[in-house]
């Protein structure tokens, strides 16, 4: 029997011809679905650009660089998140600050944010990355006033919140739009909302931080229109471009983003009905209702101490069952490249402790997820009876 993973991607006849189609013209780099793949994703997420790179980590480096970020300027993060933004701030020389989470939904809140700031006496801060863990964007315009008020960037690390919607004054806005955010950058990995096999989604409201994110996206290199032989090189930039290949993928994901949306919704559901009654022992995350959320992850909260069991022993639970839980994330400052400080954080310390991704993805069938429902009850109810 195969085992059940936390996450999939699910590829149909439909992208395996609109690869096909892009192999097979004159430009398979820098062609037509590359401008076309930006061009519906701009329409998609109503922001005014958007461009695609080649990896959710490459939309962060170039994020950071297009806002002009230099060597020793503050950035603030979050504690939980995957390791992709803090190696990008490293690898620019800036001074990384991180915020702990909320202990049940792993992400960043406006008081975390200022006590961040209050315990390391900041004065100066030149950006913010956010991180909407498992695809719910929480506290946005909230955080948005503490950006007015600090004066630093908003970076979205939205990764997981491709689709994801939030209200604000009984209007939606999706993540991306830019509208309470500098830039929002997104991952194109196989496991998220939708995948160009590799790849990574810029977008933003602002004509400067656009035109940066053209230029070091291709080795600072400003092309002369009508003499296509003659450039020069403005910025010290990278090459971060994504195929024609990779957008011809991603353009047919993007077509039936709504039907992915609606599958994971489902799955959900199903998750949240099923549980629900074991409240004692398992925390579900409670979402604020102006939210609608990719469904990215499906996160839940145990209470091992009750069990005097950990987080290890139900993964290999899970593993002995057939079933890859996983882990998201380790926390930044656990690792030995982080360098040591004398902050707490206590909300990403439970929730690491606590908490676990079970499989969610668009092709888990209602066979697969019972048993996955059936797996987390059989954990819980045998360790709470001894």
């Amino acid at each position: 029997m195969k085992y059940i993973p936390y996450g999939s991607q699910i590829i149909d006849n439909k992208d395996k011809k609109l690869v096909l189609s892009a192999l097979s013209n004159e430009l398979i780099t820098t062609g037509p679905y590359v401008k076309k793949f930006e061009n519906n994703l701009k329409k998609y997420l109503k922001s005014k650009y958007s461009y695609v790179c080649s990896s959710g980590t490459a939309s962060l480096h170039l994020s950071m660089l297009s806002i002009g970020l230099k060597r020793n300027d503050v950035i603030l993060m979050p504690a939980i998140n995957f390791i992709a933004s803090y190696n990008m701030a490293k690898t620019m020389n800036l001074k990384v600050y991180l915020v702990d989470v909320d202990e049940y939904t792993g992400q960043i809140t406006p008081n975390k944010i200022l006590d961040c700031i209050k315990k390391n006496r900041l004065k100066k801060i030149k950006a913010l990355i956010t991180m909407y863990h498992g695809g719910y964007p929480e506290n946005v315009k909230k955080i948005y006033d503490l950006k007015k008020k600090y004066k630093f960037f908003i970076i979205e690390d939205a990764c997981h919140a491709l689709g994801s919607e939030y209200k604000y004054k009984n209007i939606s806005y999706r993540v991306g739009s830019c509208k309470h955010a500098d830039i929002s950058t997104f991952s194109l990995h196989p496991l998220k909302t939708i995948t160009s096999g590799e790849g990574g989604i810029i977008t933003t409201n602002n004509v400067k931080i656009a035109k940066n994110i053209e230029l070091f996206r291709s080795h600072g290199i400003l092309r002369n229109k009508n003499e296509y032989w003659k450039y020069d090189v403005l910025k010290h930039g990278f090459n971060y471009r994504i195929s024609d290949i990779n957008c011809a993928l991603g353009l047919s994901q993007l077509s039936k983003i709504s039907l992915f949306l609606k599958k994971r919704k489902k799955i959900y559901k199903k998750y949240i009905n099923e549980l629900e009654n074991l409240n004692k022992n398992l925390i579900m995350p409670k979402y604020s209702k102006i939210i609608k959320p990719s469904f990215h992850l499906f996160l839940i909260n145990i209470k091992f101490d009750r069990f005097k069991k950990s987080k290890d022993d139900l993964i290999k639970y899970f593993i002995k069952n057939k079933i890859l839980a996983q882990q998201h994330y380790i926390p930044i400052y656990k690792f030995k490249v982080y360098s040591d400080d004398l902050n707490d954080y206590p909300g990403s310390e439970n929730f690491f402790k606590n908490s676990v991704s079970v499989p969610i993805f668009v092709n888990l069938n209602i066979k697969q997820q019972n048993k996955v429902i059936r797996t987390i009850k059989n954990f819980i109810n045998l360790r709470s009876s001894n």
